[in-house]
């Protein structure tokens, strides 16, 4: 069974930092271009951040770019989002993302999890 799942959300004053992580299992990880995607209340889903297979490659949102680092550990399964200099716009739900990279219309998501900032 495909899964992952996502961990590190929470509340956070602006000007603050958090790291959302996402362990994948059920797949070849290595298989996935990861990415992050957001959704506040009322909008659309929108990317925030992709990483390619081995990290060699990354894409940055506008509004995230100098803010937010995509990484990933291939050995643990997982990607992260480093989250600096947060503001409120960016309280959101946050999504992890697998695309296979050989079949582009295979694609899993991960449950989301609540980024919240507020002071």
């Amino acid at each position: 069974q495909v899964q992952f799942v996502e961990s590190g959300g929470g509340l956070v004053q602006p000007g603050g930092s958090l790291r959302l992580s996402c362990v994948a299992s059920g797949l070849t990880f290595t298989s996935c271009v990861m990415s992050w995607y957001r959704q506040a209340q009322g909008k659309e889903r929108d990317l925030v951040a992709d990483i390619t297979p081995f990290g060699g490659n990354t894409n940055y949102a506008d509004s995230v770019k100098g803010r937010f680092t995509i990484s990933r550990d291939n050995a643990k399964n997982t990607v992260y989002l480093q989250m600096n200099s947060l503001k409120p716009e960016d309280t959101a739900v946050y999504y992890c993302r697998c695309v296979i990279k050989f079949s582009p219309k295979t694609n899993y998501w991960g449950q989301g999890i609540q980024v919240t900032v507020s002071s």
